[in-house]
């Protein structure tokens, strides 16, 4: 049957799909008479299966670089692959696939951007616990949330707004879909970079076997550093965001450490500035960027993602007003297959006692107050969320700037009603609030792409509703347990281990309303920086200033990458000269036929590099996890590190070695976009 199914619809999806025509009159690949095997065991079993890796495989990339990345089309070529291969499959079971697994990596974004703010206030105060439980559950909660209050919206932002809102990602997975025929050899590029990707980690990870270093570094004047992280998550994120953010995000490192660090240490001089304890002369860069340099990051990330949130002012006023007007009642014998909704009874019903959940559930240290600015911020954010991928796709949502604005509201009405009593645990309130707005709004943001992903294949809204729900329930299941294991095994929050920067904005953001305890001059500084790169210099400054934010060894390698992704535009540009058009991430990119080809070969290779490496690195962190639980040794793991002794031959040899290695990954990266792919 399934071969069938992708031998017979060669022709692509309808042309109507790229047009603003009212969505009924859209002609779907998949007619809605048609009765196709959609939501099965093998399908739904997959699924769950793919959510939970690739749910764990962002959690430890989102905490390292701030950044994941997109499940759906990996998951959906994988299973359009899979199906082709065994001759057993349909293509709404492989949407059906790919709906669930994105579930994990929105799961995951979520999670990572607001919990482990807990681990780094738990090193101040004990008291404070995250436990395996606690993790999970809040997750479930916040990502069931976002899919309920999404349910309403869909008819409105998916079907009637076809055309004027395109939902980038959502497209082009439906376009690799119906791309079945080419599934088995997608599906090997993805593979090979998966495979490089996880053998590059476990040899160049230095809590791995560390080979070689992998974080070569070179010190400059006035104490100005300048290295790279190289590895191969980094460079895949590179090529998928595309050159003109990775250059605006190295742009914000180089700020950083090649000129804020040593402006500070030149004219700082004996002076003992708050929060550091020390004169600011006798501080090592990494000491100056920890007490300062933070700190204007994170001021330059709250005013670009606030920013971010009003310049949509006009789209969220009217799509939180016609979250209103449609919701309605959608029954299932009524209306065609394709446009059967969960019934609003069912949405409502959930909802409310997800609410209870949320109030009663000791891990959610929130009252009934708590409870009702959860509900009212969850559906406003995700009207927000859904509305916002629909126009510029989930990789550009702000999510940071909704979660922070959340934050600030939140903590102003507990200092005006008195319930900030200082201690940690209104601190935690405060953050319980914000995590699961977070979770439900990048949910929702996702969900969003996997409906739009459904109408344009023509595939059933409720069960691809449910199957999300299904995917929530699976990642969230394993969530806790990968929290828990990577800040034993690497630390959360620290410069040298995973420094969760979202969730570290998050702590400093809640911390400076409620106490006060903010560096206000840096902050502003920060904000004053992202504003010239905003409105002087017409640049994205949500990008800049998590650039500033990060240690410039991230932004390195990603720059790298955008650069790769740039040069093979261009390449294959001049080779077929074709009318430009805006690409991922709003650089200006070649759109001939060839170079879009490679650049999706590219794009395929880069998330298996992604995907490999974030595994291993989630599977180091758990070896080391249970070595040390085991011998009750926190350094037992280190007796199979083989050292980078070998590699100090000569001054710079270590750091040359490791570029040499990295340049060689980027050969590979080159070679397998611009690989000739069989009909």
């Amino acid at each position: 049957m399934a071969e069938a199914e992708f031998e017979v619809r060669k022709g692509g999806l309808p042309p109507e799909a790229y047009e603003r025509i009212p969505g009924d009159r859209y002609p779907p690949y998949v007619a809605p008479g048609e009765n196709m095997a959609e939501f099965t065991f093998k399908a739904v079993g997959l699924g769950v299966l793919l959510s939970i890796v690739f749910g764990a495989a962002n959690a430890y990339l989102g905490l390292r670089v701030g950044l994941t990345v997109s499940a759906s089309i990996p998951a959906a070529v994988m299973a359009v692959a899979l199906f082709k291969v065994t001759g057993r499959g349909t293509i709404l079971e492989a949407n059906m696939v790919q709906t669930i697994a994105s579930a994990g990596e929105s799961l995951a974004g979520g999670v990572i951007f607001t919990l482990p703010a807990l681990f780094i206030w738990q090193r101040e105060d004990p008291t404070v616990v995250l436990d395996v439980v606690q993790v999970s559950v809040i997750a479930l909660l916040g990502g069931l949330l976002g899919m309920l209050f999404m349910i309403p919206l869909r008819s409105y932002l998916i079907v009637r707004e076809h055309g004027a809102l395109p939902y980038p990602e959502g497209t082009a997975c439906a376009e690799v879909q119906v791309a079945g025929e080419q599934g088995g050899s997608k599906a090997a590029l993805l593979m090979q970079g998966l495979g490089i990707g996880a053998l590059y980690q476990a040899l160049a990870n230095g809590r791995g076997l560390g080979v070689w270093n992998a974080a070569p570094a070179v010190s400059l004047p006035r104490k100005a550093e300048f290295g790279g992280d190289f590895t191969p998550e980094l460079l895949g994120v590179g090529f998928i965001i595309g050159p003109q953010i990775a250059a605006v995000m190295f742009a914000g490192g180089a700020l950083g450490w090649l000129f804020l660090i040593p402006a500070i240490d030149l004219w700082g001089g004996t002076n003992v500035v708050y929060p550091a304890t020390v004169p600011m002369n006798t501080m090592a860069s990494g000491d100056i960027w920890n007490s300062y340099i933070r700190y204007v990051g994170a001021g330059a990330v709250g005013f670009a993602g606030i920013v971010t949130l009003v310049k949509s002012l006009p789209t969220i006023v009217e799509s939180f007003s016609l979250g209103f007007k449609n919701i309605s009642a959608s029954g299932t014998s009524a209306v065609p297959r394709t446009q059967q909704d969960i019934p609003f009874v069912i949405v409502m019903g959930m909802a409310a006692l997800i609410t209870i959940a949320i109030w009663l559930f000791p891990g959610l240290p929130v009252d009934l107050l708590g409870a009702v600015l959860i509900l009212v911020f969850s559906f406003f954010f995700v009207t927000v969320s859904s509305r916002i991928v629909g126009l510029i796709g989930t990789s550009s949502n702000p999510i940071s700037g909704m979660t922070i604005a959340a934050l600030i509201l939140t903590s102003l009405i507990w200092v005006a009603l008195g319930l900030n009593d200082g201690s940690t645990t209104a601190k935690v309130s405060v953050l319980m609030v914000g995590a699961v707005v977070c979770i439900s709004a990048a949910l929702a943001g996702d969900h969003s792409q996997d409906l739009k992903t459904g109408f344009l294949l023509g595939a059933t809204p409720r069960l691809q509703q449910w199957g999300n729900m299904l995917g929530v329930v699976g990642a969230a299941a394993v969530m806790g347990v990968v929290l828990i294991v990577l800040n034993e095994s690497y630390g959360i929050g620290t410069a040298d281990g995973l420094p969760a920067p979202q969730a570290t904005l998050m702590s400093l953001v809640i911390d400076g309303v409620l106490d006060g305890s903010l560096p206000w001059g840096f902050v502003i500084l920060g904000a004053a920086i992202s504003a010239v790169v905003e409105f002087v210099f017409k640049q994205p400054a949500l990008a800049f200033a998590v650039g500033l934010y990060l240690p410039v060894s991230l932004s390195t390698p990603i720059m790298v990458g955008g650069l790769m992704r740039w040069a093979l535009g261009r390449k294959w540009d001049r080779a077929a000269p074709a009318s430009a058009g805006s690409g991922a991430g709003g650089a200006v990119e070649a759109r001939s036929p060839e170079a879009t080809e490679k650049r999706e070969q590219g794009v395929l290779y880069a998330s298996g590099l992604i995907a490999g490496s974030a595994l291993v690195g989630v599977l180091i962190g758990g070896l080391i996890y249970g070595v040390t639980q085991f011998t009750g040794d926190p350094a037992a793991s280190d007796s199979w590190i083989v050292g980078e002794g070998w590699t100090h031959f000569f001054p710079y040899s270590s750091e040359l070695i490791g570029t040499a290695v990295f340049a060689g990954l980027c050969m590979l990266l080159w070679r397998a976009a611009n690989k000739h792919m069989p009909e």
